[in-house]
């Protein structure tokens, strides 16, 4: 069924602020479901709604539904110590053996990116690497005593299906979680970058100019690694509200999973609680994801039947147009959508350019420098080649700042910006490259003309 002309002129406006090469939304009231699909998949096919997109962390939502599956099954209980469930998880921490798989799924273990670098490279290759990993890593706080938002808990709840089923993560949910509920464009893979039947490549969108990349490589078994289609998602969310394989998993546990869990502001079993709508008769429950190339979001009302679903082959805001979707058909006023990126991302090629231009001049201008300052002493040279050293340090510490902003620092996140803000990567290189450059340049310029004057 088409949507309604407020709603595609918010997928209009939504596309164009935020330069999505290819989207599938879906908006649901009831049994009524209005589609709405933009654009090009990264192989230049038009856009359905059985295109295959990665939903990134909209998975853990499906990962949660598995753990209960078993949960359902006598297998375990949701507060039993993930070392009773999962014998080969250890860590350096005396501390570990009181995580819970509760404590797991709401992302209050005490594992933080401050003590386990989500971010490091070559990443774990499965849900057992992911496991093994942690042997030598400590937790940053007790479990249950805080909640932070931590991918690798769902890369250890993966691995419990796997040791209490017996079979892959992926082969597991395929059998007891997408084919009973009709999801048959729906697979999972380890890898983040790891192929997928009917998977084209999503972007990276430059000012306007879209970029066919391969994903960047990282750990998303568990928490990320659902390829699934529009289609497919609506039955999943339908399955969460309760009207879609009602006799798969009891409406206890699907509750359960929708309920913010102790210790959180909110979040539940693989399910965030959104925070209210003045519009809206009751808290919505969603969840996004997002990649370096691929980006979504699912909202849903349990008790309304209300939904609104965003998939997108490149990054963007799809929280903000599934809320301004819901927001629109309860006739509330919808928020403003421009894209702050674009206007980040220009700042960083003016700089990049303005930089380039300056080190290169100062390269070039190199032997004249050192001419004028070979009778200086060595001290006040050194000062006037503290600017110089200043933009290369800049440079070289830059893309750091995507971990350190979470209390985690590495080198590796050089990759990290390469993918996520590849202008951010282009001028810390031209910072670093240049300015050490320049800074050679002038020494050894500098040294050649004291020789000359000596």
């Amino acid at each position: 069924m088409r949507a309604d002309t407020a709603g595609e002129e918010l997928v209009d406006t939504y596309q164009e602020a935020y330069e999505n090469p290819g989207l599938a939304v879906a908006v649901i009231d009831g049994d009524s479901v209005e589609t709405m699909v933009r654009g090009n998949d990264g192989n230049g096919d038009a856009i359905t709604s059985e295109t295959r997109f990665r939903i990134a962390s909209m998975s853990k939502s499906m990962t949660a539904a598995s753990i209960m599956l078993l949960l359902e099954r006598g297998k375990f209980d949701l507060d039993d110590p993930v070392v009773d469930v999962l014998p080969e998880f250890t860590m350096a921490d005396p501390r570990f053996r009181d995580i819970t798989v509760r404590h797991l799924l709401s992302h209050t273990s005490g594992l933080s990116i401050r003590t386990n670098n989500e971010y490091a490279f070559p990443p774990p290759r499965s849900a057992e690497d992911a496991v093994t990993a942690l042997a030598d890593k400590t937790l940053d706080t007790a479990p249950g005593a805080q909640y932070e938002y931590h991918n690798t808990n769902y890369s250890v709840a993966a691995r419990i299906v796997e040791v209490q089923s017996g079979r892959p993560f992926n082969a597991f949910m395929e059998s007891e979680l997408f084919d009973p509920l009709g999801m048959n464009g729906t697979t999972a893979t380890e890898g983040c970058s790891e192929p997928a039947d009917g998977l084209a490549s999503g972007h990276e969108v430059i000012l306007g100019l879209a970029f066919t990349v391969p994903e960047m490589p990282g750990t998303c078994v568990g928490n990320g690694g659902v390829v699934s289609s529009l289609d497919d998602v609506v039955r999943w969310v339908r399955f969460n509200q309760g009207t879609l394989g009602v006799d798969l998993l009891s409406a206890e546990s699907l509750e359960e999973m929708h309920t913010a869990q102790p210790g959180t502001d909110g979040y539940g079993l693989g399910w965030e609680v959104r925070p209210e709508q003045a519009w809206a008769p009751q808290p919505f429950i969603g969840h996004g994801g997002t990649l370096a190339t691929w980006t979504g979001d699912m909202v849903l009302s349990p008790g309304t039947g209300e939904a609104a679903i965003v998939l997108g082959n490149s990054v963007g805001a799809p929280r903000l147009l599934s809320t301004n979707l819901l927001a629109e058909r309860s006739g509330a006023e919808t928020t403003r959508m421009d894209n702050p990126l674009t206007v980040v991302n220009a700042i960083l090629l003016g700089l990049t350019l303005f930089l380039g231009a300056v080190l290169t001049f100062t390269v070039v201008r190199a032997r004249r420098w050192a001419v004028r300052r070979r009778k200086s002493r060595r001290p006040g040279v050194a000062l006037r080649l503290t600017p110089l050293a200043l933009v290369t340090v800049i440079g070289a510490l830059l893309p750091t700042l995507i971990g350190v902003q979470g209390g985690s620092f590495s080198f590796q996140y050089w990759i990290v910006a390469a993918w996520m803000m590849p202008l951010l990567a282009l001028l810390s290189l031209v910072c670093l490259t240049l300015g050490t450059t320049a800074i050679i340049r002038r020494v050894l310029c500098y040294g050649k003309a004291r020789r000359q004057v000596e």
